[in-house]
């Protein structure tokens, strides 16, 4: 049986790993306007206060990546209920991040071999989250690498990035990253 105290104290530390790596290794032009972000969930999480994220995300501060605050459970309910969503289908997908959404980006992300998969949030029924219905109509048949929109009025377009660790999803981002150096977004 696991400590309680002690994977708490674990999560947060590899999420704050995977943060110190983000904000060295992001490609800004990957951050939306509305901030990046990273969340990793305890085992067995069923609420948001399960779930650790970068509170108040990453942005782009001068040209650089930044997080904003400190990494806390509770602290992004977006990225949380993605997280959450995804292990209904998957428990060990415990890992999730919000990127900003460009052809140029998905284009890399296909050459990757990423398992890629989409929703239209003008089909989103009325009285449902997006995260809870667009994450879930994109794990029909498991959950994939990536899940991404088109946006909508008044919402921005984000890709969204799954794993089971922090460092499988910030692994992912930088050679997301890496490779769009070359790209124009």
């Amino acid at each position: 049986m696991t400590d309680p105290g002690r994977e708490r104290s674990d999560v947060l530390e590899r999420l704050a790993q995977a943060t110190t790596l983000l904000e060295q290794s992001l490609d800004v032009r990957l951050i939306p306007d509305s901030g990046a972000n990273l969340a990793y969930a305890l085992r067995g999480a069923r609420e948001i206060y399960d779930v650790a994220a970068i509170q108040g995300g990453i942005i782009n501060k001068n040209g650089k990546p930044q997080a904003v605050g400190p990494c806390i459970f509770g602290g992004d309910e977006d990225t949380a209920r993605m997280v959450l969503t995804t292990m209904k289908f998957d428990p060990l997908m415990r890992c999730a991040a919000i990127l900003r959404y460009s052809k140029n980006a998905m284009r890399v992300i296909e050459s990757l071999l990423l398992e890629c998969a989409s929703f239209d949030r003008s089909q989103e029924p009325p009285g449902i989250r997006t995260m809870d219905w667009g994450v879930a109509s994109c794990c029909k048949d498991g959950v994939p690498d990536v899940c991404y929109d088109y946006g909508g009025t008044g919402k921005e377009a984000v890709i969204r990035i799954f794993g089971e660790k922090p460092i499988d999803v910030t692994n992912n981002i930088i050679m997301i990253s890496n490779r769009i150096i070359s790209i124009e977004l």
